[in-house]
């Protein structure tokens, strides 16, 4: 796996970890979340914030592989986005009711600064390039969720794998080759079935070579035809 997901963070000032959106920051500004930021490092399979609970910070993941998630009722889950590091994680409890409204996992070995939400809050305020950015990244999240929740309810359950497998080659490991730190569960929960339904899809997809999957990789073999798959639903 690249060096990208095991970087160690630092002083903000000069740290290759840091998200882009703290770049319009001036260097007071950023010495000020300096010192109102706390890091945490959590193991694979850790939670890092629970859906529900009261929002004092906001996150940036330094390093490792995080999964954004609803809980919804019996247990079932909808993967929402894959975190990868430089990624902000803010959410619309900011402005709202001060809560987190997903939960956040960690799937990887994961570091994560978390950034006092009122000194957030202050600096947005005074600095308005450093907002207006914001706004923008979390637009940009809002919309692809947006677009997923379409493919999740027009697509049958091949094309919605096929949607899956897809986001993770283009959005985060930018290879055809990919470890299998996603669990074959959050396949399932990343397209919405059970289960059951994401093992026998795969197993489809394996038996047409389009995929070779072990206890370690998986591997996109025929890409052309998975997209078709995620193309025509």
């Amino acid at each position: 796996m690249s060096n990208f997901f095991d970087k160690e963070p630092q002083s903000c000032h000069g740290c290759a970890c840091m998200s882009s959106l703290f770049c319009l920051l001036n260097p007071d500004e950023l010495t000020l979340v300096d010192a109102n930021k706390i890091n945490v490092n959590f193991k694979a399979g850790e939670t890092i914030k629970k859906q529900g609970t009261y929002m004092s910070h906001v996150l940036s993941v330094n390093s490792g592989l995080a999964k954004l998630y609803l809980e919804g009722i019996e247990g079932r889950s909808a993967i929402l986005r894959i975190v990868k590091p430089t990624s902000f994680i803010g959410g619309p409890g900011i402005y709202f009711d001060q809560r987190h409204h997903f939960t956040i996992t960690a799937l990887l070995d994961t570091s994560v600064c978390f950034i006092d939400l009122q000194v957030f809050k202050d600096i947005l305020k005074g600095n308005q390039a450093f907002a207006e950015e914001f706004l923008k990244d979390f637009s940009r999240h809002v919309l692809t969720v947006y677009n997923r929740l379409i493919y999740l309810t027009q697509k049958q359950m091949p094309g919605r794998m096929a949607d899956a497998i897809l986001y993770l080659h283009d959005e985060i490991f930018n290879q055809a080759i990919f470890p299998m730190i996603i669990s074959r569960s959050d396949l399932a929960d990343l397209s919405a079935m059970s289960k059951e339904s994401a093992v026998k899809i795969l197993r489809d997809f394996q038996k047409e070579n389009l995929l070779r999957i072990s206890d370690h990789e998986l591997e996109i073999l025929d890409e052309e035809a998975l997209r078709k798959i995620s193309h025509i639903g």
